[in-house]
């Protein structure tokens, strides 16, 4: 579930000025299918309420996914997945071994 001021970010962030419910009701599903993309990516759920790579993976997904352009998001932004997904992989291991 999308909140409201996670919709709010997404529009500031895409620069988005005016008010558009149609659009608004398009952003939160482009958000919504952009979580599952990047915590399927990364193994496991994301906190994208916090400023980090998740979020910051999100907006672009959702700036690819606006400008009909998603096929290109994974190749233009593989390193900052694998690095997404070693950082969970590094934190499950850490935490198995008890650094954590």
């Amino acid at each position: 579930m999308v909140s409201e001021e996670m919709l709010a970010d997404a529009r500031n962030y895409l620069d988005i000025t005016y008010e558009d419910e149609d659009g608004d009701k398009k952003l939160k599903g482009i958000l919504e299918r952009g979580m599952a993309y990047l915590d399927n990516a990364a193994g496991e759920k994301q906190q994208y309420e916090v400023e980090g790579m998740p979020r910051a993976l999100l907006f672009d997904y959702c700036r690819y996914a606006r400008n009909n352009a998603l096929e290109l998001f994974e190749q233009n932004f593989r390193a900052e997945l694998i690095s997404l997904r070693i950082g969970v992989q590094t934190d499950a291991y850490a935490e198995e071994q008890g650094y954590i």
